[in-house]
């Protein structure tokens, strides 16, 4: 893959997504002493950037296979990108939830016509269950994170970022399965060289930080993260190796910091976000983003929260 296919998804999605805003913050620079721009996909339709690469993905299904509909796995936020671009497009979707995703993503995939089927993500495994359904129905597997087209489709929101702040330093993206961070590193590479790119992923779901210093893909223990989109406990086969080339760092925030990320968000920024979505900001607030970076882009991946967890914070 290259930044081309990047261009090429972004004119394919054009007029399907919205172009998110960018935001700054005084308080974020006075707590962070960085210039940080903030790339707000929790404006996103369905609340997320997946999408992004949900429309791409659907986008380039060859119309003789529409009719197979999909399938796909997801915590919550791939589940509504897949649920709103197959509703759109016509075709038929089946999604597997893990029983225990926030009400808000379940209800909002059901209410945009998906087939929801609930699994233990703590004793069951979740591709199984998705090819099971694809042979039994002939649908399309739409994978959440490791497929070029979903890639290409999730590195749209860098190139974005970086057509209306083309001078930034770093980039610092959320990073779960790694298809936005291998996405967006692709175009922001090409763009500029010279640009650092890092991932932000939990501690206590940190399979790429420590995949990213043995060499090699390693798979954790099932989280418990709150960060329930940052959960995946293996990078993927086709971005591991992107993100190994281009990203120079992962960087690791607590559970205490992202609620902190949320809780600023939403009093001075009048922003909701989600704990997933928080974390670039996190490490914005926590001062651990690398020394010798002074304008830094950071992803604000999603905003779908239950109303209930919030209110707890």
């Amino acid at each position: 893959m290259d930044g081309n296919e990047i261009r090429a998804a972004a004119g394919r999605i054009e007029g399907l997504v919205h172009r998110t805003p960018v935001l700054t913050s005084r308080g974020l620079k006075e707590r962070s002493g960085l210039d940080c721009f903030l790339k707000c996909e929790n404006f996103q339709r369905t609340g997320s950037f997946k999408i992004r690469g949900a429309t791409n993905f659907i986008a380039q299904i060859p119309e003789a296979d529409r009719g197979r509909g999909v399938v796909a796995y997801s915590s919550g936020n791939h589940a509504q990108a897949v649920a709103y671009a197959s509703r759109a497009a016509g075709i038929a979707a089946t999604i597997i939830m893990p029983a225990d995703a926030p009400k808000t993503k379940m209800n909002n995939t059901r209410d945009m016509g998906a087939r929801v089927i609930t699994y233990d993500r703590l004793t069951e495994s979740r591709e199984p269950i998705a090819r099971r359904v694809a042979e039994e129905t002939g649908a399309l597997v739409i994978p959440p994170y490791d497929h070029e087209w979903t890639i290409a489709g999730q590195g749209t929101l860098a190139l974005e970022v970086l057509e209306e702040i083309p001078n930034l330093d770093a980039l610092l993206v959320c990073l779960g399965g790694g298809g936005m961070l291998s996405g967006c590193a692709l175009i922001a590479k090409q763009i500029n060289p010279a640009i650092r790119v890092f991932g932000v992923e939990p501690e206590l779901a940190n399979d790429y930080a420590l995949s990213m210093k043995a060499g090699y893909p390693i798979e954790v223990d099932p989280s418990r993260t709150i960060a329930d989109g940052l959960r995946t406990p293996k990078p993927g086969d086709i971005t591991f190796p992107i993100i190994q080339k281009l990203v120079e760092d992962i960087i690791l925030v607590t559970e205490e910091e992202i609620i902190e990320a949320m809780r600023f968000a939403l009093t001075r920024l009048k922003i909701v976000i989600e704990p997933s979505g928080g974390v670039c900001v996190a490490a914005a607030l926590a001062g651990k983003i690398p020394a010798g970076i002074g304008r830094v882009g950071l992803v604000v991946s999603g905003g779908n929260v239950d109303l209930d967890f919030l209110g707890r914070l």
